[in-house]
């Protein structure tokens, strides 16, 4: 059900940050505790939601990686229950759809997620991105946006003026990516590995954001583009 726990080499490790596993699941709780040890990052765990209030009361984490479908989120919903003074990143196992559970208190700040059944190296990468605070984009509330182009990480939708773009997981972690790094060019590499979790050669990436920029760009001036030689970038030319 889920990727094997040997660290993959080429991804940095952490570097004694603190991390929540919030799973409900003891398997996949132990297989994420073990690899993220293994990669350097301290741990603590949460069978619950109202574990995790109780947890994030007593210890400053850097950031919760939670399941969308931990028991007791509700507990995390309730109004004044939960408020700490600083509210962590979170990576969320989820599928696509199920983004908008979000729990409001967590999701004021940084967040990412992980479709499952998830894979280990991906699980690793996005944490990595979350941990380094990557600015870009213009961020409001959940938000990204860069001109007329919109996305929507609450929802797991993106739009182009009016219009809905219809978008793969593949296609939506790849623009919320090249939105975060507006203006800086992304190589093959680096977008590889935060779609993928690991690098893909061959044509992965050029037909990856061949098909992202057909419904991105499509009616409007162009917003992604190909430096030659480097990678790809977001911006208006």
């Amino acid at each position: 059900m889920y990727g094997s726990s040997p660290l993959p080499p080429v991804l940095a490790r952490g570097s004694g940050q603190r991390l929540l596993v919030a799973v409900g699941d003891p398997d996949a709780a132990e297989l994420l505790i073990s690899t993220l040890e293994l990669a350097g990052y301290r741990t603590g765990a949460a069978g619950s939601g109202a574990e995790v209030a109780r947890r994030l009361a007593e210890y400053r984490y850097d950031l919760v990686v939670m399941d969308a479908e931990l028991p007791g989120l509700d507990d995390l919903a309730q109004g004044g229950r939960f408020k700490p003074a600083y509210r962590p990143p979170v990576l969320l196992l989820a599928a696509c759809e199920s983004l908008a559970r979000l729990v409001p208190e967590l999701g004021a700040g940084e967040r990412d997620y992980v479709t499952k059944p998830f894979r280990i190296a991906e699980v690793l990468a996005r944490v990595k991105v979350l941990l380094r605070g990557v600015g870009g984009g213009d961020r409001r509330g959940g938000m990204l946006d860069h001109a007329d182009l919109v996305l929507d990480d609450g929802a797991c939708r993106a739009r182009r003026g009016a219009r809905i773009l219809d978008l793969t997981p593949a296609e939506y972690r790849l623009l919320r990516h090249l939105l975060v790094n507006a203006e800086k060019v992304l190589s093959k590499e680096q977008i590889s590995r935060y779609v993928w979790g690991e690098f893909r050669g061959g044509n992965a990436i050029e037909q990856l954001v061949s098909r992202l920029r057909r419904k991105v760009d499509r009616g409007g001036p162009a917003l992604i583009h190909t430096r030659r030689g480097f990678g790809y970038w977001l911006g208006e030319s």
